[in-house]
């Protein structure tokens, strides 16, 4: 084998491998669960007034990340009435997790938010600078929540 080759053999390798390392840490490696007690804890509501309320949780997965302040995703159950005054989050733009993350669905979510069959809220707003955390909630009691880029970044301007 000519040393053009093995180069050659050599930089495809490389390259293949800096492809799957790259795959592999945006699919799996940024993600870290989050703690049950501790997340479900951290679950608020902002009423109408803009005050925050702590709901009762069941059921909670959440995955999170350093990486981003948006990578946050979240499936739990709780009771819909807690939930009458809350606050209505107008533009919920479901984000897509990994797909391993099976109970959430942002394409499922975006569906039911369209057709009514859910409706969105205002979860805590700057739960990071310039983002919200966003709750979807089912008649049913079940819920999902994300987290999202607000309007009152400047040089984002104004969402549609």
């Amino acid at each position: 084998m000519s040393s053009g080759k093995i180069v050659a053999s050599m930089l495809v390798l490389v390259a293949v491998m800096a492809g799957l390392a790259v795959w592999y840490l945006q699919v799996y490696g940024f993600y870290d669960p989050v703690d049950e007690i501790s997340g479900a804890q951290d679950i608020v509501v902002t009423d109408a007034q803009g005050a925050t309320h702590p709901v009762a949780v069941a059921d909670f997965k959440a995955i999170d990340a350093a990486s981003s302040p948006i990578r946050y995703r979240a499936c739990f159950t709780l009771d819909p009435a807690e939930l009458a005054d809350a606050a209505p989050y107008d533009g919920a733009t479901p984000l897509n997790g990994p797909g391993w993350f099976k109970c959430y669905s942002a394409r499922a979510l975006t569906a039911d938010l369209e057709s009514g069959a859910a409706r969105a809220v205002l979860g805590q707003a700057e739960i990071r600078p310039d983002v919200d955390r966003v709750i979807v909630v089912y008649p049913d009691g079940r819920a999902f929540a994300w987290h999202q880029f607000n309007d009152k970044t400047p040089e984002r301007g104004v969402m549609d």
